[in-house]
């Protein structure tokens, strides 16, 4: 269903928010439920599009699931009996490669849809698909379809090209009932990584971090189904954070860590922000004016590349010039387009305007932008190109003269659950 925003903005919000459980975590631990021999149930699941779409897709493989509470849910692997993933999900989110692991260990075959997603560059699955090769699966491609075969996966080393979050995940899946130890190297290590793993233990897999970037895989026999609470979403606090810091408003976010947001919080007092930690979460206030900044996103530790959008917007009402450059997609910057048509000032370079060179060298992709600020914005019709880039528009809306009508707002209902209501409690006047 296509879905509109209409946005009055130039109020200052109030209020307390509460954090919704990761999207990256939740629909992750779903489908690594499908690796035990019972039941499990699964805490603070945030009930937007992306987790039902996910479940749909187990639903559709056999297995069975019930929400026990809002955001408790069971789910019941043992009906598990198909092995082929609907071709109907065929661009519908990046979830369906996570398979492969469940479904080889199962029936020792799987077949699955080409993956969807944001457009904000290629998010190839070369990584999966190689990574998945070297644990001894056969893979080829025909008809928007991955046709995966094995004997029985057996452990191995596997060195990533680059740090991918996906990548490291669908490999921790597939390693937990390898025959044999996986070693992970150049591997990423967010925050949501961990939560994966710890459930997978949880479970009974055998699974730690070790130094450099690596994470070990010592498979066992089987797993069983465990109870387990996912962390809260460490994106979402950064997106009501710059939406505070933006709006000039005071805004508590109740269940924010600063342990996962270290590196954000950093920034926000590069720039000259104000946050208080306290007992109930953080709370963002007193903040009159900013100075500019020059940022890198990167993999963790790094800034991570879904805080870059709406920190981009707080940037926009900065003090002097900033720089923003995006290291991880190539085109995660064409956002920046609604936002000079609602009256930012945001130019973007092909060469990478900061301390390091990135892949995107030399390769004419606009992946740095130079923001000059502080601009007023006013209101506009503008249409959402991805997720993040959705919530960057509300912020811009919400601190706008004028009404804004933002369409696609499906998108966002993709990761953040309960928005409207959320803002609303804040004092917004969204319809």
């Amino acid at each position: 269903m296509n879905k509109t925003y209409k946005i009055t903005g130039g109020k200052i919000l109030r209020g307390k928010i509460t954090l919704a459980g990761a999207k990256n975590v939740a629909t992750k631990v779903i489908v690594a439920s499908l690796l035990a021999e019972s039941k499990s149930i699964l805490e603070n699941i945030p009930r937007i599009s992306d987790v039902e779409i996910t479940l749909q897709m187990c639903h559709d493989l056999g297995v069975q699931y019930k929400w026990l509470d809002k955001n408790i849910l069971e789910v019941d692997p043992t009906g598990l009996k198909e092995y082929k993933v609907p071709l109907k999900y065929t661009g519908k989110n990046r979830i369906p490669i996570l398979f492969l692991g469940p479904l080889l260990h199962r029936f020792g075959k799987a077949e699955i849809p080409v993956l969807g997603g944001c457009s904000i560059g290629k998010r190839p699955v070369n990584f999966h698909i190689e990574a998945y090769q070297k644990l001894g699966a056969t893979i080829e491609y025909s008809q928007n379809r991955y046709f995966a075969v094995s004997k029985g996966l057996k452990g191995a080393k596997i060195r990533l090209n680059y740090p991918s979050v996906g990548a490291t995940e669908n490999i921790l899946l597939g390693a937990s009932l390898a025959e044999g130890t996986t070693v992970i190297e150049n591997a990423a290590i967010e925050p949501e990584i961990q939560d994966l793993a710890l459930f997978l233990q949880a479970m009974g897999a055998i699974v730690y971090r070790d130094v450099n970037r690596t994470w070990i895989i010592e498979g066992v026999k089987k797993l069983k189904g465990a109870h387990f609470s996912i962390m809260k979403d460490r994106i979402e606090a950064a997106s009501f954070a710059s939406l505070a810091l933006a709006n000039k408003g005071d805004i508590l976010i109740e269940d924010a860590e600063q342990k996962y947001l270290i590196t954000f919080l950093n920034w926000v007092r590069k720039i000259g922000g104000n946050f208080e930690i306290q007992k109930e979460g953080i709370r963002f206030c007193n903040n009159r004016s900013f100075r500019g900044v020059v940022l890198e996103t990167d993999v963790h530790p790094g800034f991570m590349t879904d805080w870059q959008q709406p920190f981009c917007v707080v940037l926009t009402q900065a003090e002097g010039v900033s720089v923003i450059h995006e290291t991880v997609y190539e085109n995660r910057l064409g956002y920046t387009k609604a936002l000079n048509q609602m009256g930012a000032k945001i130019y973007l370079f092909k060469e990478c305007l900061g301390t390091k060179t990135c892949r995107f060298a030399h390769r004419d992709f606009y992946h740095s932008a130079v923001i000059i600020g502080p601009t007023p914005l006013h209101g506009a019709k503008i249409e959402i190109p991805d997720l993040r880039a959705g919530f960057s528009y509300l912020i811009a809306a919400l601190i706008a003269q004028g009404e804004t009508e933002i369409s696609g707002g499906e998108k966002l209902e993709r990761g953040y659950e309960d928005l409207k209501e959320r803002l609303l409690n804040l004092g917004a006047q969204i319809d």
